[in-house]
């Protein structure tokens, strides 16, 4: 009878038992956390060294916030793009990716006097380039890292911009848009996969049409586009409000190179949150949802000018996807289990807030009496 792992006493018994882990992907996975907990360290070292230096601690903070805030972002705009294309060769993905980037950063770099955030960091509150930084604000993006690792889809937003802002009403201007943002998209993807679901389920029996790997791509290139008018402002933050050429070309630079490695990792850990959920690896589906998704934010960006958190928006779309499914029965997951994964995603960026505002209480003043103000202890 096949050894199972456990039932010889000591347990697993070597490599080559049946249903053992494979011992060189035990060894494998043990160097991966040694190497992320040492380069971990190394940056905190450098974070230790850079932030009295203004200069030096802005580059810092900006190289880590720019693999770091992609990383952990990337489930919203490259998730869906990541899974359904499993089959394809990552340095192309990546081409695709990063030329959409520079092209996206390159226009508004040119179009608003060498700001690349579409003028979110124009907006009250963000306007002010910082001089000074604390070592908690250069060191902000590793713990961001160190969310990700453990697969949180935390807001970048207010993780990075809220340690930066210059009064704690411009963070409440944030919150309120983007619990705005969560709202509207639960509701309409309630609504519209509520409407679709049974067609849908229909449509992915028989096998996609090329054209519709076409439509995947150029949507995906679309909400990509969308959310870097957006989010670049979580990375731009530590840089001044603009930029001369060799300055954005160290931060195309810096942020090209983030994403090689991204990719490289196929989205890394933080990647299961949208390969857990339901239908993701059909391109069909993964269209709707970069269309509905980049939809909403293009919404918003035209609303104003104040930055968002994405994250939320995005679990939003997510949790009504999966309630709609749930309710049509087109999926085999049941009610409860639908409202479980909107709980787990819903608390790990309610976590996500509360660090987020812990740092900015801890590394930024005028938020901190902004705050104490607001509840009567300034």
């Amino acid at each position: 009878m096949p050894n199972d792992g456990h039932s010889v006493p000591g347990g697993i018994v070597g490599a080559s038992s049946i249903g053992s882990p494979p011992v060189g992907r035990l060894v494998e996975l043990a160097l991966r956390e040694r190497t992320f907990l040492l380069l971990l360290a190394v940056g905190f070292a450098v974070a230790g060294v850079t932030y009295r230096h203004p200069v030096a601690g802005a580059w810092a903070g900006f190289v880590f916030a720019s693999y770091s805030a992609v990383a952990n972002d990337s489930i919203q705009t490259l998730g869906t793009f990541l899974s359904s294309n499993r089959d394809r060769p990552w340095w192309l993905l990546w081409l695709f990716v990063a030329g959409i980037f520079v092209a996206t950063m390159g226009y508004s770099w040119l179009t608003y006097g060498g700001d690349v955030s579409y003028q979110r960091l124009a907006a009250k509150g963000f306007e002010t380039a910082p001089t000074s930084f604390s070592y908690l604000q250069v060191a902000a993006p590793l713990f961001l890292l160190v969310l990700t690792r453990l697969k949180m889809p935390v807001s970048t937003t207010f993780l990075l911009l809220s340690g930066f802002a210059t009064s704690a009403t411009s963070i409440g201007q944030v919150l309120s848009k983007s619990l705005s943002g969560y709202v509207l998209a639960l509701v309409l993807s309630v609504v519209l996969w509520g409407g679709l679901a049974q067609r849908l389920q229909r449509m992915y029996r028989s096998p996609a049409h090329p054209a519709w790997r076409v439509a995947q791509w150029l949507t995906a290139g679309f909400l990509w586009s969308v959310w870097l008018m957006q989010d670049a402002a979580n990375v731009a933050v530590y840089l001044p409000r603009s930029l001369g050429v060799v300055e954005f070309g160290c931060f195309v630079g810096v942020m090209v190179l983030g994403l090689l490695l991204l990719f490289r990792q196929r989205g890394d850990r933080i990647q299961e949150i949208v390969e857990e959920k339901s239908d993701v690896f059909d391109v069909r589906a993964a269209t709707l949802i970069n269309l509905v998704f980049g939809g909403i934010l293009l919404f918003f960006k035209m609303y104003s000018k104040m930055p968002m958190s994405t994250t939320w928006v995005f679990i939003g779309l997510l949790s009504g996807r999966e309630l709609a499914m749930t309710w049509r029965r087109t999926t085999e997951r049941s009610t409860r289990g639908a409202l479980r994964l909107m709980t787990k995603d819903l608390l790990a960026a309610t976590i996500g807030l509360l660090v987020s505002v812990a740092l900015a209480l801890a590394v930024n003043e005028a938020f901190r009496e902004g705050v104490w103000g607001a509840v009567g202890l300034g």
